[in-house]
């Protein structure tokens, strides 16, 4: 039998291949190996904080699918749900190396993945319904016709059993036929999700609004309980249906490395916190914080915490 689990997610795993230098990918002379992927950075995050995490995918048997199942295993990540199979390969990305805080060059080979077969059939009920709370993103259901589905389904069983969902809009527009088929369908989902966690321009594209303000108001006419609006270096604004509006200031960082992963950060902090009952202030400064390391180090997920880092910053 399943045990309860805190936090379920469902999404596609990479293998990520650093360069060892900054410039181009062609001039780089080895790579570095990492994990990457929206949802197994959340995933990730969460379970070194001490969460019962669960990650349902599709992985290939070759080299890189075995190294990501062994990865995610050792994170103390529940991957019951991951199914390795010889028929598709497994996705992965190459990055260039930046020192700067630059969007460093990045190359995708992820078509026709394993995880791309990701389909209704794919969802556990059972398994789905054990956990307390769904973390969603607009990456999965973006790969492909079929994924689409399952995401909408995903976090519509989550709903209707009175669980808690999270939606990181998290766009990836190159993975949509349109611009407007990418709004329709990310705003379709942001409408099933209790927290909404739009980047600011994410939202000025998804809406229509030019302030945080003015997005927050659009998801939460939507129904959404907590809408919070990443500002990047200005803070984060928020609009929640119990602890009304506020704004957080962003914590101060020395040396920005690389932003990738830094939103996936933010959500472990506030998704942690607010299902340890804290309030969304606090939760948002966690979020802060947590987002604050991943612009600090190259990887994607090398910058989350552990439980004891978060005590020892007080957060």
């Amino acid at each position: 039998m399943t045990s309860a689990l805190d936090v379920v997610t469902f999404g596609e795993a990479m293998m990520l291949l650093v360069a060892d230098r900054p410039g181009p990918l062609e001039d780089a002379a080895s790579f570095y190996k990492h994990t990457a992927g929206a949802e197994t950075n959340v995933a990730i995050g969460l379970a070194r904080l001490g969460l019962k995490v669960g990650w349902a995918s599709r992985l290939g048997t070759d080299m890189m699918g075995r190294y990501l199942i062994r990865a995610m295993s050792a994170e103390g990540i529940d991957c019951s749900q991951v199914v390795l199979t010889a028929a598709q390969p497994t996705g992965f990305m190459i990055k260039g190396r930046v020192l700067d805080g630059s969007d460093p060059p990045v190359e995708y080979h992820r078509r026709g993945s394993a995880a791309s077969h990701m389909a209704l059939s794919d969802i556990d009920e059972a398994w789905l319904l054990s956990a307390r709370h769904l973390h969603a993103t607009g990456v999965f259901p973006a790969i492909s016709a079929t994924t689409l589905p399952a995401a909408r389904r995903s976090m519509e069983l989550m709903r209707h059993a009175g669980r808690s969902v999270s939606f990181d809009p998290n766009l990836r527009p190159t993975l949509w036929a349109t611009p407007e088929q990418m709004r329709q369908a990310i705003n379709d989902l942001a409408a099933r999700a209790d927290w909404v966690l739009p980047g600011l321009e994410e939202g000025r594209l998804l809406t229509g609004e030019n302030t945080a303000e003015g997005i927050a108001a659009f998801y939460r006419r939507r129904g959404a309980a907590l809408v919070v609006v990443k500002l990047g270096a200005d803070g984060v604004w928020f609009d929640s249906a119990n602890a009304g509006t506020g704004h957080v200031p962003a914590c101060p960082v020395a040396k920005v490395v690389d932003t990738v992963g830094a939103g996936d950060g933010f959500a472990v902090g506030v998704i942690s916190a607010l299902l340890e009952g804290r309030s969304v202030a606090e939760a948002v400064r966690r979020g802060a914080w947590i987002g604050a390391r991943a612009v600090q180090v190259a990887g994607d997920s090398e910058g989350l915490p552990t439980r004891a880092q978060l005590a020892q910053a007080g957060l």
